[in-house]
C-alpha cells in the first residue's frame, strides 16, 4: 500500500495579508485598520510568517516598525500578487447573471447623499442589485469586492477619482436658533455639537471666521453625523455643518446657516471606482448618475 509523501505546509494567506498591508502602509496600526483586526494579530501574523520564512521581514524599533532589506526586496511582488488576485475576483463577480455593484461610503454620506440618489439607480438599473455598505475608512479598491466608494477626503489625484464637491463647512441650526445669531461671537452663549470623525471642524472654520470663539471643544458628541443633525434641527446646538450633506436641510428649512462664511476644510467629497481596465456599463452609468 502506497502511502503519499506529506506536503511541504506553505504560510497562512492571513500572514501574507498582514505582511503586505503593514509593507505598504509603513505599520502594524495601518494594516490593522485596512485589514479590519487589532496591531496586535498584525503583529502576529507577521511573526507566524517570520518563523515560517527563518528571517526578520521587519525591524522592530521603539518608534515603530521598519522593513529588512528582505522585506523591502520580496514586498512589492507580494502587493503585485493581491493586486491580481483582486482584479480575478472582480473579474468572476462581473460574469454573474444578476450583477450587484458594492459601494462603500462613509456613514454619514451613505444616510444623507447617497440615499436620496439610489431610488434614481435603481430605476436606471432595474436589473442590478446595489449593495451600499457603511465604513468609517476609505477600503482599499484594489483588493475589496467594492467597486465604488464615496467618502470626504483629500483627493490623491488619481484617474479613478471624480470630484463631486469641494468640502465647505459653516455652523447650522434650527431655525429658533438662528434667530440669535447676528455675528460669529454670538456662538459662545450655544452648545457646539461634534461629530467625533471631523472632531477639528470647530476649529478649522474658527481659525478664519471666529479666531476669539473659546470652548470649540465643549459640548456633545456624536458617532453619526445623522444624529448630531437631528439634534440641531430640534434646536440642542450648533453644528458644524458640511455643505453636501445639509444642502437639502437648508433647501427644506429645517436648519439654517445663520452666517455666509463657508469654509474650505482642503478636503472635497470623492467617487472612486476600482482600477478596471474596462469598467462595466452598470458601474459608468451608476458614476453618471452620481455626478449628475
Amino acid at each position: 500500500m502506497s502511502v503519499s509523501p506529506s506536503r511541504p505546509k506553505g504560510p497562512p494567506l492571513n500572514a501574507l495579508r498582514a505582511f503586505e498591508a503593514a509593507a505598504r502602509l509603513g505599520g502594524f496600526a495601518n494594516a490593522a485598520e485596512e485589514l479590519s483586526v487589532t496591531a496586535g494579530a498584525v503583529s502576529q501574523h507577521i511573526k507566524a510568517l517570520e518563523e515560517w520564512v527563518g528571517a526578520d521581514l521587519f525591524e522592530r524599533r521603539s518608534q515603530g516598525v521598519h522593513l529588512t532589506e528582505l522585506g523591502q526586496d520580496i514586498a512589492p511582488h507580494f502587493s503585485k500578487a493581491f493586486d491580481e488576485l483582486g482584479n480575478a475576483v472582480r473579474q468572476l463577480r462581473a460574469k454573474t447573471s444578476r450583477k450587484t455593484i458594492h459601494i462603500a461610503a462613509l456613514p454619514s454620506v451613505a444616510q444623507l447623499w447617497l440615499s436620496p440618489r439610489l431610488p434614481k439607480i435603481r430605476e436606471a438599473l432595474p436589473d442590478t442589485n446595489i449593495s451600499v455598505i457603511a465604513l468609517e475608512t476609505p477600503p482599499n479598491l484594489d483588493r475589496e469586492i467594492y467597486d465604488l466608494s464615496i467618502f470626504i477626503g483629500k483627493p490623491k489625484g488619481t484617474a479613478q477619482e471624480r470630484i463631486i464637491a469641494e468640502d465647505l463647512i459653516t455652523p447650522v441650526c434650527s431655525p429658533a436658533t438662528a434667530k440669535g445669531l447676528n455675528e460669529p461671537q454670538d456662538l459662545e452663549a450655544e452648545t457646539f455639537l461634534h461629530d467625533v470623525i471631523w472632531a477639528d471642524d470647530w476649529q478649522v472654520w474658527a481659525n478664519t471666521n471666529a479666531p476669539t470663539l473659546n470652548s470649540l471643544s465643549d459640548g456633545p458628541n456624536y458617532s453619526l453625523y445623522a444624529i448630531a443633525m437631528e439634534e440641531a434641527k430640534n434646536g440642542a446646538g450648533i453644528l458644524m455643518g458640511h455643505k453636501a450633506l445639509v444642502e437639502p436641510s437648508l433647501k427644506k428649512g429645517d436648519l439654517q446657516a445663520p452666517f455666509t462664511q463657508w469654509q474650505s476644510t482642503g478636503k472635497s467629497l470623492i467617487l472612486e471606482c476600482a482600477s478596471l481596465p474596462t469598467p462595466s456599463k452598470e458601474i459608468t452609468q451608476i458614476i453618471s448618475l452620481l455626478l449628475a
